[in-house]
């Protein structure tokens, strides 16, 4: 067995989503089920010690969108926020999923969000980790030299210039990723067949108002009002350089009730860098509206 597989013990779970394999996690037995939606180059496995920790207390559940993790790696797909938005709502219909605690990160915050402002019956309470679900204010360099064209793809998929890189460039507590932690990361993505969809999601972010998903992301960012009544927490690693502190002050604006958590030592991969606040975080969220003593929490 892998030695990744350590941290990540979990059952392997497929559903049929547009026609293809969509792998998840579902461990535990609760009536807020918690729903991690990762982003990009991560997977399921980014959220092992969030499941690890809650299963015993809550039904914990994570997708691995089409292309990533587990699940099915088409190289001919589309793979664009609204395709894997939609696969999301899919998958939260079919499992007939009430009650659910959202939980985003990264390019998960604009699928989960997304899927949370086509099912508001369906998604109570939202937990967001550095993400956005706007049209981005800016592009970092590393990420825009990503999308230089026919070498971008290139370095993605065939020199792992993009997954490999975000092991190390994504942290700021942590020395470094532990090797089983590093391990895992990478596991799903091997060989360049495999890394499409990490290319894909690259290739999806807008640099300009005419791409397509610059207006998925703007009808989001209009949608996202309707959300603003759902208790909601925010923990945030302020050195992240790519979903930088403004991303956080347009989500409080947004989101002008959200208890937010500022991580000052804590990177991109608040996950691998801080998961004992991300936990505790969760915990309270859980509380959060429910009624205690006959009052409010």
């Amino acid at each position: 067995m892998a030695n990744w597989r350590s941290e990540y013990p979990f059952s392997d779970r497929f559903i049929a989503i547009d026609g293809k394999r969509y792998h998840y996690i579902d461990e535990g037995e609760g009536e807020q089920p918690l729903v991690c939606v990762h982003g990009n180059p991560t997977w399921s496995f980014y959220y092992r010690s969030l499941i690890s920790s809650m299963r015993a207390e809550q039904r914990v559940l994570a997708v691995d969108h089409i292309g990533c993790g587990l699940s099915e790696k088409p190289d001919t797909y589309r793979y664009t926020l609204r395709q894997h938005t939609q696969n999301l709502v899919d998958w939260m219909d079919q499992l007939d999923l009430k009650n659910i605690v959202m939980v985003v990160h990264d390019w998960g915050g604009a699928i989960g969000l997304g899927a949370a402002v086509a099912r508001p019956n369906r998604v109570a309470k939202l937990l967001i980790l550095n993400t956005a679900a706007f049209p981005p204010p800016y592009v970092p360099w590393r990420i825009a030299a990503c999308r230089f064209p026919i070498l971008g793809s290139l370095a993605i998929r065939y020199l792992n210039a993009f997954a490999y890189p975000a092991t190390f460039m994504t942290i700021a507590r942590l020395p470094k990723l532990s090797s089983n932690a590093k391990e895992g990361l990478l596991a799903p993505y091997s060989s360049p067949r495999e890394r499409v969809a990490i290319d894909g999601f690259v290739r999806d972010i807008p640099l300009t108002k005419s791409h397509p998903t610059y207006q998925t992301l703007h009808a989001l960012e209009q949608g996202l009002p309707t959300l603003a009544d759902k208790p909601t927490r925010m923990v945030w690693g302020m050195k992240d350089w790519c979903f930088r502190p403004e991303c956080l002050d347009r989500f409080a604006t947004i989101f002008p009730r959200a208890n937010i958590r500022r991580l000052e030592d804590v990177g991109h991969y608040v996950m691998e860098d801080a998961p004992i606040e991300v936990l505790e975080e969760a915990r309270k969220l859980l509380l959060d509206g429910e009624v205690v003593g006959g009052h409010a929490t």
